[in-house]
């Protein structure tokens, strides 16, 4: 009879650790950004009263959550054996703190994929390859003929 250690292994395809990670890096980006717009209503009410320009800002740290920027973050993963290398696109609501939604990114995705595959992840790279402008995601609030577009 054959060791159950010298049976086979287990591989996890590189597609699939990239889906976790996928995953991993919107599920961070809603935490983070859940907490950006706490933060921001916690500051702004004063004796009941929120700011609008207030108001504004905690919707900015809500468009990742809203429209277009919910779509899944785009993620490519390179496995060697144990090790995963990870790459993420991701969108952000404009203004926010840049690094730090990266950070978040960053540290989540190697704690998730990790936690659900047993490999070592030392090397998460984030790349944000659009952000969102409160404006520009809510038409209803403002319409401008184009003017905003970037281009």
């Amino acid at each position: 009879m054959v060791e159950p250690g010298e049976r086979g292994a287990t591989r996890i395809a590189d597609r699939v650790v990239a889906k976790i990670a996928s995953q991993a890096a919107r599920e961070a980006l809603r935490v983070d950004a859940g907490a950006a717009a706490a933060d921001v209503a916690d500051g702004a009410d004063v004796a009941g009263v929120v700011d609008t320009a207030d108001a504004d800002i905690a919707d900015a740290a809500n468009v990742g959550l809203t429209g277009l920027a919910a779509a899944r973050p785009h993620a490519v993963a390179v496995v060697r054996g144990d090790v995963a290398r990870v790459r993420v696109a991701v969108e952000l609501g404009y203004p926010s703190d840049i690094g730090a939604h990266c950070g978040a990114v960053r540290r989540y995705v190697i704690e998730r994929v990790g936690e659900l595959t047993g490999m070592e992840v030392p090397e998460v790279v984030v790349t944000v390859e659009r952000l969102h402008v409160p404006q520009w995601e809510h038409p209803e609030r403002r319409v401008r003929r184009g003017r905003d577009r970037v281009r």
